[in-house]
Protein backbone atom coordinates (compact mmCIF):
# COMPACT_ATOMS: atom_id res chain seq x y z
CA UNK A 1 0.00 0.00 0.00
CA UNK A 2 1.47 3.36 -1.05
CA UNK A 3 2.49 5.69 1.76
CA UNK A 4 0.45 8.89 1.90
CA UNK A 5 2.41 12.09 2.19
CA UNK A 6 1.66 14.27 5.18
CA UNK A 7 -0.26 17.50 4.53
CA UNK A 8 1.96 20.53 4.14
CA UNK A 9 2.19 23.04 6.95
CA UNK A 10 1.69 26.72 6.14
CA UNK A 11 5.42 27.44 6.21
CA UNK A 12 6.12 24.48 3.91
CA UNK A 13 3.42 25.65 1.49
CA UNK A 14 4.98 29.11 1.30
CA UNK A 15 8.45 27.69 0.63
CA UNK A 16 6.94 25.36 -1.99
CA UNK A 17 5.21 28.22 -3.81
CA UNK A 18 8.33 30.41 -3.68
CA UNK A 19 10.31 27.60 -5.31
CA UNK A 20 7.58 26.66 -7.80
CA UNK A 21 7.27 30.10 -9.41
CA UNK A 22 10.90 30.40 -10.67
CA UNK A 23 10.81 26.70 -11.60
CA UNK A 24 7.86 27.34 -13.93
CA UNK A 25 9.35 30.58 -15.25
CA UNK A 26 12.50 28.73 -16.19
CA UNK A 27 10.54 26.35 -18.44
CA UNK A 28 8.37 27.06 -21.43
CA UNK A 29 6.18 24.07 -20.69
CA UNK A 30 6.16 21.35 -18.04
CA UNK A 31 3.70 18.59 -17.20
CA UNK A 32 1.98 18.37 -13.82
CA UNK A 33 3.45 14.89 -13.33
CA UNK A 34 7.01 16.09 -14.01
CA UNK A 35 6.70 19.09 -11.69
CA UNK A 36 5.12 16.98 -8.93
CA UNK A 37 7.95 14.44 -9.16
CA UNK A 38 10.54 17.24 -9.07
CA UNK A 39 9.15 18.68 -5.81
CA UNK A 40 8.14 15.33 -4.30
CA UNK A 41 4.43 16.21 -3.90
CA UNK A 42 1.15 14.70 -5.03
CA UNK A 43 -0.14 15.81 -8.41
CA UNK A 44 -3.27 17.15 -6.72
CA UNK A 45 -1.13 19.36 -4.47
CA UNK A 46 0.77 20.61 -7.50
CA UNK A 47 -2.47 21.49 -9.32
CA UNK A 48 -3.76 23.38 -6.27
CA UNK A 49 -0.51 25.32 -6.10
CA UNK A 50 -0.72 26.29 -9.78
CA UNK A 51 -4.30 27.50 -9.32
CA UNK A 52 -3.14 29.59 -6.36
CA UNK A 53 -0.33 31.12 -8.41
CA UNK A 54 -2.87 32.07 -11.09
CA UNK A 55 -4.74 34.30 -8.62
CA UNK A 56 -1.57 35.86 -7.16
CA UNK A 57 0.11 39.08 -8.08
CA UNK A 58 0.76 42.68 -7.05
CA UNK A 59 -1.92 45.39 -7.12
CA UNK A 60 -1.35 48.26 -9.51
CA UNK A 61 -1.31 51.99 -8.89
CA UNK A 62 -4.99 51.94 -7.86
CA UNK A 63 -4.21 49.35 -5.16
CA UNK A 64 -6.75 47.10 -6.83
CA UNK A 65 -6.03 43.96 -8.77
CA UNK A 66 -6.45 44.37 -12.52
CA UNK A 67 -6.04 41.52 -15.09
CA UNK A 68 -2.46 42.54 -15.84
CA UNK A 69 -1.52 42.47 -12.16
CA UNK A 70 -1.94 38.70 -11.80
CA UNK A 71 -0.06 35.67 -13.01
CA UNK A 72 -1.85 33.78 -15.75
CA UNK A 73 -1.51 30.35 -17.32
CA UNK A 74 -2.74 28.59 -20.45
CA UNK A 75 -5.90 27.24 -18.83
CA UNK A 76 -6.99 24.97 -21.70
CA UNK A 77 -3.59 23.29 -21.69
CA UNK A 78 -3.75 22.95 -17.92
CA UNK A 79 -7.28 21.56 -17.68
CA UNK A 80 -7.23 19.32 -20.76
CA UNK A 81 -3.58 18.22 -21.11
CA UNK A 82 -2.24 18.56 -17.56
CA UNK A 83 0.47 20.90 -18.93
CA UNK A 84 1.61 24.10 -17.19
CA UNK A 85 2.51 27.13 -19.30
CA UNK A 86 2.88 30.58 -17.73
CA UNK A 87 1.45 33.15 -20.13
CA UNK A 88 1.85 36.23 -17.92
CA UNK A 89 4.29 37.02 -15.12
CA UNK A 90 4.21 39.84 -12.59
CA UNK A 91 6.54 41.31 -9.98
CA UNK A 92 9.60 39.43 -11.22
CA UNK A 93 9.15 41.15 -14.59
CA UNK A 94 10.15 44.40 -12.87
CA UNK A 95 13.66 43.15 -12.13
CA UNK A 96 16.53 44.35 -14.39
CA UNK A 97 16.85 42.35 -17.61
CA UNK A 98 19.24 42.16 -20.51
CA UNK A 99 18.24 44.31 -23.46
CA UNK A 100 17.57 42.58 -26.76
CA UNK A 101 21.01 43.69 -28.07
CA UNK A 102 22.79 42.51 -24.92
CA UNK A 103 21.08 39.13 -25.06
CA UNK A 104 21.87 38.77 -28.78
CA UNK A 105 25.55 39.54 -28.11
CA UNK A 106 25.73 36.96 -25.31
CA UNK A 107 23.94 34.36 -27.43
CA UNK A 108 26.40 34.95 -30.28
CA UNK A 109 29.28 34.44 -27.86
CA UNK A 110 27.78 31.21 -26.59
CA UNK A 111 27.25 29.99 -30.15
CA UNK A 112 30.94 30.64 -30.80
CA UNK A 113 31.89 28.65 -27.69
CA UNK A 114 29.60 25.79 -28.68
CA UNK A 115 31.34 25.66 -32.09
CA UNK A 116 34.69 24.84 -30.50
CA UNK A 117 35.52 21.12 -30.52
CA UNK A 118 35.80 20.78 -26.75
CA UNK A 119 32.31 22.25 -26.25
CA UNK A 120 30.53 20.32 -29.00
CA UNK A 121 27.11 18.87 -28.14
CA UNK A 122 26.99 20.48 -24.71
CA UNK A 123 23.31 20.76 -23.84
CA UNK A 124 24.02 23.23 -21.04
CA UNK A 125 25.11 25.89 -23.57
CA UNK A 126 21.92 25.44 -25.59
CA UNK A 127 19.85 25.67 -22.42
CA UNK A 128 21.59 28.87 -21.37
CA UNK A 129 21.01 30.46 -24.79
CA UNK A 130 17.30 29.63 -24.51
CA UNK A 131 17.12 31.20 -21.04
CA UNK A 132 18.81 34.37 -22.28
CA UNK A 133 16.32 34.64 -25.14
CA UNK A 134 13.34 34.17 -22.81
CA UNK A 135 14.69 36.50 -20.13
CA UNK A 136 15.50 39.48 -22.35
CA UNK A 137 13.40 42.63 -22.21
CA UNK A 138 12.53 42.07 -25.89
CA UNK A 139 13.05 39.33 -28.45
CA UNK A 140 16.78 39.23 -29.37
CA UNK A 141 17.76 39.45 -33.01
CA UNK A 142 18.32 36.10 -34.67
CA UNK A 143 22.07 35.51 -34.81
CA UNK A 144 24.20 32.65 -36.04
CA UNK A 145 27.93 32.03 -35.81
CA UNK A 146 29.27 30.03 -38.70
CA UNK A 147 31.72 27.25 -38.04
CA UNK A 148 35.31 28.21 -38.75
CA UNK A 149 37.46 26.48 -41.34
CA UNK A 150 40.07 26.09 -38.61
CA UNK A 151 37.82 24.04 -36.29
CA UNK A 152 39.25 20.71 -37.47
CA UNK A 153 42.80 22.07 -37.35
CA UNK A 154 42.20 23.37 -33.84
CA UNK A 155 40.98 19.97 -32.67
CA UNK A 156 44.08 18.19 -34.04
CA UNK A 157 46.42 20.71 -32.43
CA UNK A 158 44.66 20.51 -29.06
CA UNK A 159 45.07 16.72 -29.10
CA UNK A 160 48.78 17.08 -29.91
CA UNK A 161 49.31 19.59 -27.09
CA UNK A 162 47.61 17.25 -24.64
CA UNK A 163 49.54 14.20 -25.89
CA UNK A 164 52.91 15.99 -26.12
CA UNK A 165 53.55 14.97 -29.72
CA UNK A 166 54.99 16.87 -32.67
CA UNK A 167 53.03 18.37 -35.58
CA UNK A 168 54.00 18.51 -39.24
CA UNK A 169 52.40 21.04 -41.62
CA UNK A 170 52.78 23.45 -44.52
CA UNK A 171 52.79 27.09 -43.42
CA UNK A 172 52.17 30.22 -45.50
CA UNK A 173 53.99 33.12 -43.85
CA UNK A 174 53.09 36.81 -44.13
CA UNK A 175 55.44 37.22 -47.11
CA UNK A 176 53.57 34.60 -49.11
CA UNK A 177 56.27 31.95 -48.72
CA UNK A 178 55.21 28.37 -48.06
CA UNK A 179 57.45 26.00 -46.09
CA UNK A 180 57.11 22.62 -44.41
CA UNK A 181 57.42 22.95 -40.63
CA UNK A 182 57.97 20.44 -37.81
CA UNK A 183 56.80 21.97 -34.53
CA UNK A 184 56.59 21.07 -30.85
CA UNK A 185 53.13 22.50 -29.97
CA UNK A 186 53.25 24.28 -26.62
CA UNK A 187 50.28 26.64 -26.40
CA UNK A 188 47.13 27.72 -28.27
CA UNK A 189 45.88 31.29 -27.96
CA UNK A 190 43.19 33.38 -29.62
CA UNK A 191 42.81 37.05 -30.46
CA UNK A 192 39.27 37.96 -31.50
CA UNK A 193 38.29 35.34 -34.10
CA UNK A 194 41.85 34.25 -34.92
CA UNK A 195 43.65 31.29 -33.33
CA UNK A 196 47.41 30.96 -32.99
CA UNK A 197 49.75 28.07 -32.24
CA UNK A 198 52.92 28.81 -30.30
CA UNK A 199 55.66 26.22 -30.30
CA UNK A 200 59.26 25.29 -30.95
CA UNK A 201 59.95 25.43 -34.68
CA UNK A 202 62.57 22.81 -35.58
CA UNK A 203 63.27 24.53 -38.92
CA UNK A 204 64.02 27.91 -37.29
CA UNK A 205 65.31 26.36 -34.02
CA UNK A 206 63.36 28.96 -32.09
CA UNK A 207 59.92 29.74 -30.66
CA UNK A 208 57.51 30.77 -33.39
CA UNK A 209 53.84 31.75 -33.63
CA UNK A 210 51.62 30.28 -36.37
CA UNK A 211 48.17 31.47 -37.38
CA UNK A 212 45.87 28.49 -37.80
CA UNK A 213 44.20 29.69 -41.00
CA UNK A 214 47.64 29.67 -42.70
CA UNK A 215 48.32 26.05 -41.76
CA UNK A 216 47.71 23.45 -44.47
CA UNK A 217 48.20 19.70 -44.81
CA UNK A 218 48.41 19.28 -41.04
CA UNK A 219 49.61 15.89 -39.82
CA UNK A 220 49.77 14.65 -36.26
CA UNK A 221 52.82 12.48 -35.54
CA UNK A 222 53.70 9.97 -32.85
CA UNK A 223 57.07 11.65 -32.26
CA UNK A 224 57.35 13.06 -28.69
CA UNK A 225 58.06 16.78 -28.48
CA UNK A 226 61.69 17.78 -27.90
CA UNK A 227 60.94 20.87 -25.83
CA UNK A 228 58.26 21.08 -23.18
CA UNK A 229 56.68 24.32 -21.84
CA UNK A 230 59.03 24.26 -18.84
CA UNK A 231 62.11 23.90 -21.06
CA UNK A 232 61.65 27.16 -22.99
CA UNK A 233 60.43 30.65 -22.22
CA UNK A 234 57.35 31.77 -24.11
CA UNK A 235 57.34 35.57 -24.60
CA UNK A 236 54.60 37.48 -22.82
CA UNK A 237 53.49 39.09 -26.09
CA UNK A 238 52.02 37.00 -28.86
CA UNK A 239 53.96 38.73 -31.64
CA UNK A 240 57.73 39.01 -31.46
CA UNK A 241 59.67 41.32 -33.76
CA UNK A 242 62.57 40.29 -35.99
CA UNK A 243 65.38 42.32 -37.61
CA UNK A 244 63.58 41.94 -40.96
CA UNK A 245 60.39 43.72 -39.77
CA UNK A 246 59.26 46.89 -41.56
CA UNK A 247 58.38 50.05 -39.61
CA UNK A 248 55.24 51.94 -40.53
CA UNK A 249 54.26 55.32 -39.13
CA UNK A 250 50.62 55.57 -38.14
CA UNK A 251 48.16 57.87 -36.43
CA UNK A 252 45.64 56.20 -34.14
CA UNK A 253 43.10 57.13 -31.50
CA UNK A 254 44.73 57.19 -28.05
CA UNK A 255 42.02 54.86 -26.70
CA UNK A 256 42.99 52.21 -29.28
CA UNK A 257 46.67 52.03 -28.30
CA UNK A 258 46.12 48.97 -26.04
CA UNK A 259 44.70 47.10 -29.04
CA UNK A 260 47.92 47.44 -31.06
CA UNK A 261 50.47 47.51 -28.25
CA UNK A 262 52.05 44.24 -29.45
CA UNK A 263 52.87 45.88 -32.80
CA UNK A 264 54.58 48.96 -31.33
CA UNK A 265 58.36 48.50 -30.90
CA UNK A 266 59.91 49.15 -27.51
CA UNK A 267 61.03 52.76 -27.25
CA UNK A 268 59.00 53.93 -30.26
CA UNK A 269 58.14 57.66 -29.86
CA UNK A 270 54.50 58.57 -29.25
CA UNK A 271 53.32 62.08 -30.08
CA UNK A 272 49.82 62.61 -28.65
CA UNK A 273 47.66 65.56 -29.67
CA UNK A 274 43.89 66.07 -29.43
CA UNK A 275 43.25 62.43 -28.55
CA UNK A 276 45.32 61.11 -31.47
CA UNK A 277 48.73 59.44 -31.22
CA UNK A 278 51.45 59.29 -33.86
CA UNK A 279 53.75 56.32 -33.47
CA UNK A 280 55.23 53.38 -35.38
CA UNK A 281 54.26 49.74 -35.73
CA UNK A 282 56.31 46.86 -37.05
CA UNK A 283 54.98 44.44 -39.65
CA UNK A 284 56.57 41.54 -41.50
CA UNK A 285 55.17 42.83 -44.80
CA UNK A 286 53.12 45.83 -45.89
CA UNK A 287 50.29 43.50 -46.83
CA UNK A 288 50.08 42.59 -43.15
CA UNK A 289 48.69 46.09 -42.55
CA UNK A 290 45.42 45.14 -44.23
CA UNK A 291 44.05 43.16 -41.29
CA UNK A 292 45.30 45.74 -38.78
CA UNK A 293 43.61 48.62 -40.60
CA UNK A 294 40.42 46.62 -41.21
CA UNK A 295 40.06 45.90 -37.50
CA UNK A 296 40.43 49.61 -36.66
CA UNK A 297 38.56 51.20 -39.56
CA UNK A 298 38.22 54.95 -39.03
CA UNK A 299 40.47 54.75 -35.97
CA UNK A 300 43.91 54.08 -37.50
CA UNK A 301 45.53 55.92 -40.42
CA UNK A 302 48.72 54.85 -42.21
CA UNK A 303 51.02 57.87 -42.69
CA UNK A 304 54.34 56.62 -44.00
CA UNK A 305 56.10 55.18 -46.00
CA UNK A 306 54.26 55.82 -49.30
CA UNK A 307 54.47 52.14 -50.27
CA UNK A 308 52.55 51.17 -47.15
CA UNK A 309 49.86 53.79 -47.87
CA UNK A 310 49.59 52.55 -51.47
CA UNK A 311 49.11 48.91 -50.42
CA UNK A 312 46.36 49.77 -47.93
CA UNK A 313 44.64 52.21 -50.32
CA UNK A 314 44.55 49.69 -53.17
CA UNK A 315 43.20 47.01 -50.86
CA UNK A 316 40.43 49.35 -49.57
CA UNK A 317 39.57 50.44 -53.12
CA UNK A 318 39.29 46.84 -54.30
CA UNK A 319 36.96 46.07 -51.42
CA UNK A 320 34.75 49.09 -52.13
CA UNK A 321 34.47 48.17 -55.81
CA UNK A 322 32.91 44.83 -54.89
CA UNK A 323 29.85 46.70 -53.56
CA UNK A 324 29.31 48.68 -56.73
Amino acid sequence: MAERRKPMQAQDKLAFLLALVPYLMDRDRVSVAEAAEHFGVEKAQLRDAVRLIAVSGIPGETNQYQPGDLFDIAWDDFEENDQIVLTHQVAIDDSPRFSAREAAALIAGLQYLSALPENADRDVIGSLMAKLARGASAAPSQVAVAGSETDETLAVIRDAVAAGTQLDFDYLNSRGERERRRVDPLRIESIDQDWYLRGWDHLRTAIRTFRLDRIDDLRATDEPITYRPGDVTLPETLFEGTPDDLLVQIEVSASAIPLIIDYIPDGAPRDERDGRVRTSVRVAHYHGLKRLVAGLSGVLTVLDPPEARRVVAEWARAGAERYQ
